[in-house]
């Protein structure tokens, strides 16, 4: 079988003949007298695309023999037409080579050399040696987009062993009887790999570095390269201007912005919670005024639509500060129903938690809490008025 993958990576569609189909677990595994198609190594997927008027689902390669997977055995034999699914492809070699790129810059930069790949279908990362600070990766980014501008040659090759020997490698030759094949980026870069490379670092136009993090004996960095990074660039440039937009600002006051929006917030939060403390203190008296009695205890039974809950449990808070008084409050929130039962210290005949538990499963929900307050939540606001009523009864039942 003729492997034309290195010869040409660029080569996106090609006729071939097929000389044999193997029947596995009911699909065709095709092989071609000659293939473009990349079967997949060196950390990077195989390629996919159409055999004809048939999909591709899997490529692979065993005892140097590379199988084209389909659904259907394959009418055609002759002049089969074949075209690779580009977009894959190039992003694949798009990824691989930035790896290589971002790879050479650790090491020729603070030779820090890499232990582990992963070529992501959304984000992909490199494992570099050592722990790494945002000074060193942020320069090792910035070394890896010059030298994609210096439009370096990108070489796959299989060396003799005699210049193999002659070539300074990154990283340990892989123990192995075969072919070694070689990639050398100019003379930035070289390191053995089985994968597809663009021919230039011109081809990649940007390396972003997403993020670093500390990772078994090294630091992991996350990144993106080609297309990738163009995308996410014009994602980040259309989210910068979304926000000067709405600040009204250029980039270079959208962080004062920020920052002064934020401080308005702040002030305008503290003015909030001065204004619900104020409004409490006269809720509270109000509300005391006009609570039931059973014997000498005030008993408050009131529903919340829609009101902020927190709001409310520091208003049930200030009622149970004044003696002898029970509350059973309930907030309103959509189809959600928030119950808090509580009562002052010196009430010890009705213990909140027994009283929400059984008053809760009125309106399908759970809840717990101590004897003198007990808290839950409910689905089922067509009982909610009977749920305060029964819970109202039980404790003029516990009182008389």
């Amino acid at each position: 079988m003729e492997k034309i993958y290195y010869d040409n990576q660029y080569l996106k569609e090609f006729t071939a003949e097929i000389v044999d189909i193997k029947e596995i677990d009911g699909r065709s595994h095709v092989i071609l007298d000659k293939t473009a198609f990349f079967p997949g190594g060196g950390g990077q997927n195989c390629d996919l695309g159409t055999l004809d008027d048939q999909q591709i689902i899997d490529i692979y390669e065993k005892d140097e023999i590379v199988y084209h997977v389909v659904e259907k055995k394959p009418i055609k034999i002759h002049k089969v037409k074949c075209s690779i699914d580009w977009d894959r492809r190039r992003d694949g070699m798009h990824q691989h080579l930035g790896q290589h790129v971002l790879s050479g810059a650790f090491f020729n930069l603070f030779n820090a050399n890499t232990f582990a790949i992963h070529l992501g279908s959304d984000i992909s990362t490199v494992d570099i040696y050592g722990v790494l600070t945002e000074d060193q990766v942020r320069e090792a980014e910035r070394l890896a987009n010059k030298t994609i501008g210096e439009a370096l040659t990108v070489q796959s090759f299989v060396p003799t062993k005699a210049e193999l020997k002659k070539l300074t490698l990154r990283r340990a030759l892989p123990n192995t009887d075969e072919d070694i094949r070689v990639v050398k980026i100019g003379d930035f870069d070289v390191n053995a790999c089985c994968g597809l490379h663009p021919s230039s670092t011109l081809d990649l136009r940007l390396i972003k570095i997403k993020k670093f993090v500390k990772h078994k004996e090294g630091t992991r960095i996350e990144f993106l390269a080609g297309e990738r990074a163009i995308s996410d660039s014009f994602k980040k440039d259309e989210f910068q201007n979304s926000i000067c937009r709405y600040l009204s600002c250029n980039e270079n006051e959208a962080v004062n912005g920020i920052k002064n929006l934020n401080q308005s917030l702040y002030e305008a939060n503290e003015a909030n919670k001065s204004l619900n403390i104020l409004l409490a203190k006269y809720q509270v008296k109000e509300i005391l005024e006009n609570a039931a009695k059973i014997n000498d205890i005030k008993v408050i039974k009131q529903i919340f639509d829609g009101e902020n809950l927190k709001y409310v449990n520091n208003l049930t808070a200030k009622l149970i500060e004044t003696e002898n008084t029970i509350a059973l409050m309930a907030v309103k929130s959509d189809d959600k129903v928030n119950l808090l039962f509580a009562c002052s210290k010196d009430i010890k005949e009705v213990k909140m938690n027994d009283l929400l538990k059984d008053a809760i499963s009125l309106i399908d929900g759970k809840g717990g809490g101590s004897p003198f307050q007990a808290q839950g939540a409910g689905k089922n606001n067509a009982n909610l008025e009977s749920t305060l009523d029964y819970a109202f009864n039980k404790i003029e039942h516990l009182l008389r």
